[in-house]
């Protein structure tokens, strides 16, 4: 597939040390999003993820967004919607001229995704640490329907795991052993902290599986999100050079 280098970095900015280079499909409705604005971090980093995840792994398509045995997709970074956006509209889940006006008052695509105006959106997100919280409560309610096909995948950002409530999180499923979830935390070296053993080990400790990648590779990012071993949560960090 013929593929498009966006510019990642903002006026006056450094530039970043890696650029991500683009589907050309989805590089086609982001720059209809950006409309002449720069984005940064927020959304250059994730949209390699995104893309992987609705062009590889994820089972739902626009006809199926209300199937029950659908799987579930949650932006927990939902400042990073704009190449969410244009993920949906490459795949046809919404109209390419929505993405005129974004964020504008009379678009339904504001700066954060709303599950009740966005087909296949599946959470309002923006309060950061909250998504993976949502994605436990997805898991168990498909888990407690019997609906054991369906898997749940939740993105976070790494500046997410600054957040307590993550950290409850990522215990109680492990220590349930929800075998239905799957984390992608996209590392883009803006967590305030960091962790020893790299953000992975967060997981690996209580329970989960856990794989560390390049952020950038989409062969490397399929084989870590279908990695899973069907036991237990799993966990891939997508790890991004430069804050890009």
């Amino acid at each position: 597939m013929t593929t498009t280098t966006a510019n990642a970095t903002r006026p006056g900015s450094p530039p970043p040390a890696a650029a991500t280079t683009l589907p050309t499909p989805v590089a086609a409705a982001l720059d209809r999003v950006r409309a002449g604005r720069e984005f940064g971090a927020n959304v250059y980093s994730t949209i390699d993820t995104l893309w992987v995840l609705y062009d590889r792994i994820l089972r739902i398509t626009p006809a199926t967004v209300d199937d029950p045995d659908r799987d579930r997709f949650l932006l927990s970074k939902g400042h990073a919607v704009a190449g969410y956006y244009a993920v949906l509209a490459a795949k046809g889940f919404i109209p390419d001229d929505w993405l005129d006006g974004q964020g504008g008052p009379e678009s339904r695509l504001g700066d954060h995704p709303d599950r009740t105006l966005v087909p296949g959106v599946e959470i309002g997100s923006g309060s950061l640490g909250h998504g993976l919280g949502l994605g436990i409560g997805t898991a168990l309610g498909l888990r407690a329907q019997g609906l054991l096909t369906p898997r749940v995948y939740v993105l976070i950002g790494d500046a997410e795991l600054d957040e307590g409530s993550n950290h409850e999180a990522i215990a109680y499923a492990g220590a349930t052993g929800l075998d239905n979830l799957t984390v992608v935390v996209v590392d883009n070296h803006s967590a305030t902290h960091g962790w020893t053993g790299g953000a992975a080990a967060c997981f690996a400790v209580n329970g989960w599986t856990a794989e560390t990648v390049d952020g950038r590779d989409h062969d490397a990012l399929h084989r870590a999100l279908t990695g899973h071993d069907g036991n237990r949560p799993h966990v891939v960090v997508a790890v991004v050079d430069g804050e890009v």
